[in-house]
């Protein structure tokens, strides 16, 4: 079974992820499929950077999210995009929404000491 899940990068004590795609068995920072987006959480707010196109392309051939990037993507929306686009709405508006979501969304590039 395929997951979608955060894989760990960055120094001791600075967190940094990519979501990936990978297979269940794997560790958590081993072998994976391929990498779908980045999340920090030490910016405000957090940077939040996926290819929703593919991930759409892996929740459709059954991949499942973990908690935690279930929880994310709650919190940019993706999760109501994904079931409007299951519901039969066109991929590409739901790919221009996304698009406007987060190019309305203002990071600061300066990281949050932990």
């Amino acid at each position: 079974m395929v997951r979608i899940r955060l894989r760990r990068i960055g120094l001791k004590g600075q967190p940094s992820y990519r979501i990936v795609a990978a297979d269940k068995e794997s560790p958590r920072d081993g072998r994976f499929l391929e990498i779908l987006g980045f999340y920090n959480p030490r910016t405000e707010p957090f940077t939040f950077q996926v290819n929703e196109e593919r991930i759409y392309h892996w929740l459709k051939n059954g991949a499942q999210p973990t908690e935690s990037v279930q929880k994310l993507f709650d919190s940019v929306g993706l999760s109501k995009r994904w079931a409007r686009v299951k519901a039969g709405e066109p991929v590409e508006e739901v790919l221009k929404e996304a698009e406007a979501y987060y190019a309305s969304r203002k990071v600061d590039a300066k990281t949050n000491p932990v």
